[in-house]
């Protein structure tokens, strides 16, 4: 209400402000003074939507936290663990079929599910340096750049997937489990 008046008392002697009639157009003049009345309402009127608008900052509740002092503070370490965001924390750790899950479990019920041992010429007992040294061997052998066979991209293709699968330990283990091996 204070600001409607103000901008009010502003507003009306603008409207009753000296008229000059001449031949072909009117003017008004304002005083200073009404001037500085009308900027002033509407500076206080813009203020007064900004103090509106920021209430809920500006009248933000300290917990105990902020009212104490504590090591954290210096190094943050208490935002970072004690957040509102985890309070509400579910833990979804069931397992979920992955694309590769479905991918295997299609495979194997198809009976179509390649052997990727056989593929890349290794024992299914090989650790994970092996399976890398025998994929770049014949990465270097049969890259379609170096052998110009009928094939090659399809063979490298057949490669590159073996390598992923088994050189990642998750998708190894997932990758066995469908085979059959133990």
């Amino acid at each position: 209400m204070f600001i409607l008046t103000i901008m009010m008392i502003g507003v009306f002697p603008s409207i009753f402000a000296q008229v000059e009639e001449s031949s072909s157009n009117l003017e008004y003049t304002m005083t200073t003074q009404e001037s500085i009345i009308l900027f002033g309402g509407f500076a206080l009127a813009v203020l007064g939507i900004f103090l509106y608008l920021a209430r809920d900052t500006i009248l933000q509740r300290k917990t105990s936290y902020d009212k104490e002092e504590h090591e954290s503070k210096k190094d943050k370490t208490y935002e970072k663990y004690h957040s509102d965001w985890t309070d509400d924390y579910v833990d979804f750790s069931y397992t979920r079929y992955t694309e590769d899950d479905a991918e295997f479990i299609k495979a194997a019920k198809n009976s179509t599910l390649p052997d990727y041992y056989k593929i890349l010429e290794i024992p299914r007992s090989a650790s994970q340096n092996e399976i890398k040294k025998r994929y770049r061997e014949l990465a270097k052998k049969l890259h379609p750049d170096k052998s110009k066979g009928e094939k090659t991209d399809e063979t490298m293709a057949e490669i590159n997937k073996a390598y992923e699968i088994l050189s990642h330990p998750e998708r190894k283990a997932k990758y066995d489990k469908h085979l059959g091996v133990n």
